[in-house]
């Protein structure tokens, strides 16, 4: 089937913006350039702009133009959170395993009100200095129940991997990143600072890209001297 012309013309103005022919900000053609580029009817030209503004490429303002979006809808980001020390000085010590009932945390993991979760509260050191405290919660079905030793759950993926089949960083994640100021005083006190020192919290949601069960939501505190994170983007295509 033939493919449209407004179509064709959109797809060669968006290979020309990934080119780098345009820098972000900058201003784009006008819709008389383009009816001149292509020799098409505006309607064409029009509904070709559209669809580059609908995809992220194109941000237009009423009188003064059409310009490349500096938003990079259509880049891919990859987040790094970067250990700034050697990582083999690094510590976990599993604090707890507790049975939860909490209706706002069941709602995060998308369980029912019958169905039950844990909490796994682990702490991480560095050179005997607490840096990083970390609340897991995961669904039972996710978790081997009646473990007596703690320390079976120091790396919580490679329970997942190990008891489960399930390659945690291979999942559907969303992660947000805040500085908590002031830090909650329970967390500062097992981090050993005065919580008038801000912490950097962490919220993360992983999903199975199979069914969309959520297989954890965690919560972590990081000593903000510790915190580095590193960005990077790139095209899908």
């Amino acid at each position: 089937m033939k493919t449209p012309k407004y179509l064709q013309i959109k797809n060669d103005l968006e290979k020309e913006i990934k080119s780098g022919n345009f820098a972000s900000g900058d201003k784009f053609y006008s819709e008389k350039e383009l009816i001149n580029k292509y020799n098409v009817s505006s309607i064409t030209v029009i509904r070709a702009i559209q669809e580059l503004t609908n995809e992220g490429f194109l941000v237009r303002h009423q009188g003064k133009g059409t310009f490349i979006s500096r938003s990079r809808k259509r880049s891919l980001v990859e987040f790094s959170d970067i250990e700034i020390f050697e990582q083999s000085k690094d510590v976990v010590k599993v604090l707890a395993i507790d049975l939860c009932d909490d209706d706002e945390i069941r709602a995060k993991l998308k369980l029912k009100k019958n169905q039950t979760f844990y909490k796994i509260t682990r702490i991480r050191s560095y050179n005997e200095e607490a840096y990083f405290l970390q609340f897991s919660y995961i669904p039972s079905t996710y978790l081997k129940e009646n473990i007596e030793n703690k320390s079976y759950y120091e790396s919580i993926y490679h329970r997942f991997k190990t008891d489960f089949g399930i390659n945690a960083n291979e999942q559907l994640a969303t992660e947000t990143n805040e500085i908590c100021f002031p830090t909650p005083i329970l967390i500062a006190d097992e981090l050993g600072i005065d919580p008038k020192t801000p912490t950097v919290l962490q919220q993360k949601i992983t999903e199975l890209k199979d069914n969309g069960d959520v297989i954890e939501f965690v919560e972590s505190y990081k000593k903000w001297n510790y915190y580095k994170i590193e960005f990077s983007t790139f095209s899908p295509n």
